[in-house]
């Protein structure tokens, strides 16, 4: 009898499992994994290579800017440690080459003397510039789909990095047999559900799902000042490495903290070690 209970219960933990299984596996939508890049950043001892951290941000200005915002970034960050315009005879506030690229840039203010709305060169301690007023300007201007904010992106999607490169790059023609409303772009990184606009077998859903969002970037789209040359998959990764660097921008200082924290426990576990053996050694147990 006992027996028999535990086999019912183990099955009803089995049945449980699978089903929570399923469900996580239809949340993620079907769609592919994020491909593999080697960032330079990733692991323990990756550290951000500054110079694609500077092509990464003209990508983003020059390309990602007309419609997403980074409402937490602030362009003194561009030059603050580990940042892409970081110079260590400078502070990151009187970084004169960050002070050059918000110069260039016109944020709304109001005029101290009369209260009315007006444009000014944004300086260092300026939040980056918004494209729209608010989310409701957006999504009127995106047909309906407010594009997202990039601050923190590379941490609120699954893959971080690595899924902004695999949706950058990962545009794909619709297979034959999905419907695909004008406005609509197929990718198959996307998380989503194809199957109510699958016509095919039932089996062999596509993966992925639709993006409002057009192909942004094209061959030669920027140019790099370094001389890269600016191909796709060049500018995908380069501004995927400056986004994850924008997300965590204290990341390699965290990591070189816990490397040092990590030596001290251990140097500190060797001496206590030793204490304990020349304290306890003439002492009979």
């Amino acid at each position: 009898m006992i027996t028999t209970l535990s086999k019912r219960v183990a099955a009803g933990l089995f049945a449980a499992a699978a089903l929570m299984g399923a469900g996580a596996a239809q949340a993620e939508g079907g769609a592919l994994h994020p491909r593999n890049v080697n960032f330079s950043f990733e692991g323990p001892f990756g550290t951000f290579d500054q110079g694609q951290l500077q092509r990464g941000y003209r990508v983003y200005e020059q390309v990602c800017a007309a419609c997403h915002s980074m409402n937490l970034m602030a362009y003194r960050m561009l030059g603050q440690e580990g940042g892409p315009f970081y110079d260590e005879h400078y502070d990151a506030a009187r970084n004169p080459y960050v002070a050059a690229i918000a110069a260039q840039i016109e944020v709304p203010d109001v005029d101290t003397e009369t209260g009315e709305a007006i444009m000014r060169p944004a300086t260092p301690a300026d939040h980056f510039r918004a494209p729209f007023a608010n989310s409701t300007a957006a999504a009127f201007a995106n047909g309906g789909a407010a594009p997202p904010d990039l601050s923190v992106i590379t941490k609120a999607r699954h893959g971080g990095a690595e899924y902004v490169y695999s949706i950058l790059t990962g545009y794909r023609d619709a297979p034959d047999g999905l419907r695909i409303n004008p406005g609509q772009h197929y990718n198959p990184y996307m998380n989503g559900d194809m199957s109510p606009f699958w016509e095919g077998d039932d089996h062999h859903v596509p993966p992925g799902g639709f993006i409002a969002m057009a192909p942004p970037l094209m061959a030669g789209a920027v140019t790099y000042d370094d001389g890269t040359e600016p191909t796709v998959d060049q500018m995908a990764q380069d501004v995927a490495a400056f986004l994850a660097w924008a997300s965590d921008p204290h990341q390699v200082e965290r990591k070189r903290t816990g490397f040092a924290v990590l030596i001290y426990l251990l140097l500190f576990g060797v001496i206590t070690w030793f204490s304990y053996k020349k304290i306890w050694r003439d002492v009979g147990h």
